[in-house]
């Protein structure tokens, strides 16, 4: 009745315009009743979110089943619009029930913790809702991307290069692996994969999922990717990598890629860069490096020789927001060509976006590199970032989280129960908790059956406690174990000592 009202009224008014039944004149939207709602969710965000990440007397998170979530969120979406009292409640809810990545006991995933000058980088851009493909529309985020790129390109240790920000380092070991395709057989973009021998790509058993994915979605196939065996640290054996190309070359196969990796997911791994890279140059193979974990390294002198050679690899993956805290997402794939090999590759040169005959340099419409269209300004958090803390600070972040990892490593030594995978060469430090009950029994398969069992037991009771977050696999035979990942800046010495006291609460009567 009251909408009804509202259009005679203005209806009424003078050159009101009519068409289809829709009322053009003003704006559709109460623009005064918008911006409140934006500063009173913003003043909860603040209260709730930012005053709150750094507070260990926080939960991590609050569990509830699924089924019970649903009703408490009440998901249903109606043909009215809630009113912004119930909106703003909403927003309490989601915050509350959302685990908080940015507690400094959250330590489940390779990121964690709250980087303050990313995440105003972030209302930013949210607020600014911006595409970055050309100049016209993102001339300030387009710089920044470029600035960005330049200067990891130097970490790397190339003297020029090229590179894109993508969503996520899965998408980024995806490019460079149809860029390295291309590269061998430029004629496939236009032919497609008739005709073409058989491609064989070799990655090692370590390598992130996102290798099979992707040999899936480019039609390589997951049979086409050999995976070569690793060391008992989990690093790829340079000589069973000579064997399989020469393998591969004997069946009439095509090696055209290998795709190493700077920091693997479970154990933290560091390939040996350079003996693969005298094997790819032996052979003209293109030499990936997916360093999206352990490229962080490369900013502090002390720690930078963990990839060692990673400038001889032709391009490599990097993620700012694990280590660094840039925010997810924050991944950048760079290519040492400098010669415009990604546009070549990924260009579709679309007449309504990318005109020739613009009024300014259309060098900087770099979008044509992506095989996105619309893409997020996901440089420029980690631009803000760097301005405010300088490379000096972002190497302390590195140089702190390895040095905590270090300490944690050197306390569990110390304490009954807690047995090392193996001596971590990164921040991923891998362990065993045997209760009391298990200490005694000997070593055989029904003791190993029932050390499985206790890391999930274990996870139940902190996620449902909410005291912290913390990861446990099993991986490659051995049975369930943690995976404790230091990242935040905001994680003390306290805090590793925490952790280990509340899995021996919470096991005690295992």
């Amino acid at each position: 009745m009251e909408v009804g009202v509202c259009k005679q009224e203005m209806l009424q008014k003078k050159n009101a315009v009519l068409v289809d039944g829709v009322i053009l004149n003003g704006p559709i939207m109460d623009s005064k009743a918008g911006k409140k709602f934006v500063e009173e969710a913003c003043k909860i965000i603040m209260e709730e979110v930012v005053q709150k990440a750094d507070d260990v007397t926080e939960k991590v998170c609050e569990w509830q089943a699924p089924e019970t979530l649903k009703q408490i969120l009440d998901l249903e979406m109606r043909d009215t619009g809630e009113c912004h009292q119930k909106l703003l409640q909403l927003c309490r809810d989601v915050i509350r029930y959302s685990v908080k990545t940015s507690h400094p006991r959250f330590f489940n995933q390779l990121y964690a913790g709250i980087d303050y000058y990313s995440l105003v980088a972030r209302f930013i851009t949210e607020a600014l809702n911006p595409s970055v493909y050309t100049y016209e529309v993102s001339p300030v985020f387009l710089l920044v991307e470029e600035a960005v790129i330049k200067k990891m390109i130097e970490f790397i240790g190339w003297e020029e290069g090229d590179g894109i920000f993508n969503p996520g380092g899965s998408v980024s070991n995806m490019y460079a692996m149809n860029l390295a395709r291309y590269k061998f057989c430029p004629e496939i973009k236009e032919k497609g994969l008739s005709g073409l021998p058989r491609l064989v790509m070799f990655t090692s058993e370590e390598c992130h999922y996102s290798m099979k994915k992707a040999a899936s979605f480019l039609g390589i196939g997951t049979e086409n990717v050999y995976f070569i065996r690793t060391d008992e640290r989990g690093k790829m054996i340079p000589e069973e990598l000579e064997k399989q190309v020469q393998r591969a070359r004997k069946e009439g196969s095509a090696p055209f890629l290998v795709c190493a990796t700077a920091g693997t997911t479970v154990l933290g791994a560091f390939d040996p860069l350079d003996k693969i890279a005298d094997i790819c140059e032996k052979h003209g193979l293109w030499l990936h490096v997916d360093a999206s974990w352990g490229g962080s390294a490369l900013i502090s002198r002390k720690h930078c020789r963990l990839l060692h050679g990673i400038h001889r690899a032709d391009s490599v993956a990097w993620n700012p927001h694990k280590m660094l805290l840039a925010g997810i997402q924050c991944c950048a794939l760079l290519v040492k060509d400098n010669s415009g090999l990604l546009k070549k590759c990924y260009s579709a040169e679309a007449a309504y976006l990318f005109q020739q005959d613009k009024f300014y340099d259309v060098s900087y419409d770099t979008g044509d590199k992506s095989i996105q269209c619309s893409r997020r300004p996901d440089a420029f958090k980690f631009w803000l970032m760097w301005k405010a803390l300088g490379t000096t600070g972002l190497e302390e972040r590195v140089n702190r989280a390895l040095a905590l990892a270090r300490y944690l490593v050197e306390e569990i030594k110390k304490r009954e129960g807690f047995q090392l995978l193996l001596e971590p060469e990164f921040a991923n430090v891998c362990f065993w908790y045997i209760p009391p009950s298990l200490r005694e029994m000997e070593d055989g398969p029904e003791f190993w059956q029932k050390l499985h069992q206790v890391a999930p037991i274990i996870k139940e009771r902190m996620m449902k406690k909410g005291s912290m977050m913390l990861g446990y696999q099993p991986h490659r035979g051995k049975v369930n174990f943690f995976r404790q990942v230091v990242i935040s800046p905001q994680v003390s010495r306290e805090d590793m000592d925490f952790l280990l006291d509340e899995i021996e609460l919470l096991a005690k009567d295992l």
